[in-house]
């Protein structure tokens, strides 16, 4: 059992996505930089259907199923982080979906529109004549310099109201082009957002973690979990590609160290690491894919997921992403000074891989939670 696998014919053909993928990797180092994915690797994402993935075929989409999305991801992440992370909210239908069914409709008039979002911190929206009236500023919107359509965290002043997304064009939005300067997925865009006397009607708002209002497998999958599996997916990507520079390194007729010491891939000590977190990348990324199947085949037949079900899904999302983690330490542990050097993209690969670590979503209470499911306790709301 090796796991899903790529079928880059659902993206364009193998020519564009490699293409696309060697573009990528040519210049990483631009959208590190810069602290954003250039627009025309953008477009380019939008062209293969990645924005559309989960946009019904009936109105222009790809109407993929979660694993062939998530595949796609990763091979993106491979290629650079950030820009797996960016191509990531192509699942933004999971975010989008729980507008009222003609807002979603309209969405889907351009089903390779482009959604960021920035949920926290909510602010507290005023009422007026029926609609909410948006000041604020909102943290990590991640891809939000390109996006055509931008969602921010609000509290209506209601009495009982529930927490919402309020959608809006982006040119109503201000990007804060200084706020993003993290050691890891550099190149995200993740800036903070204003937005300054913004009416935005109640049909354009959704509460975050309802129903959604289309139908079909994809629609009834756990919007919380989705959002939370395309992030962790980016971690196994950097993870391969740390895994390849130190075989490449290794190669039989690779260099000898500064010092003079053996390849490399010669030492017997450095052979068992990556022994190791090999079993350990390849493990983790079958469980994580195998609790996404398993979900996604109950979907399909038109069944209820158990709770069981659920708990796999988020459990595996950060089990991924602190394997991974640990597999790009071993593969930089062994490789010395030159992984310390910046031009070494394997020290990108080891800031990048520890940001979905730190993500609310991969956090010690989703362990915590996981406990309390095998427990046979109720998770804390939110959680599935």
């Amino acid at each position: 059992m090796s796991g899903p696998k790529l079928d880059k014919e659902l993206w364009g053909g193998a020519a564009a996505f490699d293409a696309l993928l060697a573009d990528i990797r040519a210049r990483r180092s631009e959208f590190a930089d810069q602290h954003f994915v250039s627009a025309d690797i953008i477009d380019r994402f939008r062209e293969i259907g990645i924005y559309r993935a989960f946009v019904p075929r009936a109105f222009g989409g790809g109407e993929r199923s979660p694993t062939e999305f998530l595949v796609a991801i990763e091979a993106i992440s491979e290629a650079d982080g950030s820009a797996g992370w960016v191509a990531s909210f192509g699942v933004c239908e999971a975010y989008l979906g729980g507008l009222p069914l003609e807002s979603v409709h309209e969405t889907w008039s351009d089903p390779d529109a482009v959604f960021a979002g920035a949920m926290f911190p909510l602010q507290k929206a005023e009422v007026v004549d029926g609609k909410y009236l948006l000041n604020g500023r909102w943290r990590w919107a991640s891809g939000c310099t390109s996006a055509d359509r931008i969602g921010v965290g609000i509290v209506p002043n209601e009495e009982g109201a529930l927490p919402r997304m309020a959608v809006m064009p982006a040119s109503q939005v201000q990007i804060d082009t200084g706020s993003w300067d993290m050691h890891g997925m550099a190149g995200t865009g993740s800036f903070d957002i204003v937005v300054e006397d913004v009416l935005v009607d109640p049909e354009w708002t959704f509460v975050r973690g309802a129903p959604l209002t289309p139908d079909g497998p994809f629609f009834r999958y756990p919007t919380i979990t989705i959002a939370a599996q395309v992030l962790a997916v980016t971690s196994i990507g950097v993870a391969r590609e740390a895994m390849n520079i130190v075989r490449s390194a290794g190669k039989p007729d690779g260099a000898l160290s500064a010092t003079g010491a053996p390849n490399i891939g010669d030492r017997e000590y450095i052979q068992i690491e990556m022994a190791k977190a090999e079993a350990r990348l390849r493990s983790a990324r079958l469980f994580f894919y195998d609790s996404i199947d398993t979900a996604w085949d109950k979907l399909v037949k038109g069944q209820e997921l158990d709770i069981e079900t659920r708990n796999m899904m988020r459990l595996s999302c950060t089990h991924v992403t602190r394997e991974c983690a640990a597999v790009v330490d071993a593969a930089y542990s062994v490789s010395g000074m030159a992984a310390a050097e910046n031009s070494n993209h394997l020290s990108r690969c080891f800031r990048d891989v520890h940001l979905p670590t730190q993500h609310a979503f991969m956090g010690e209470m989703t362990l915590k939670n996981a406990g309390a499911v095998f427990f046979g306790r109720e998770p804390e709301r939110g959680y599935i």
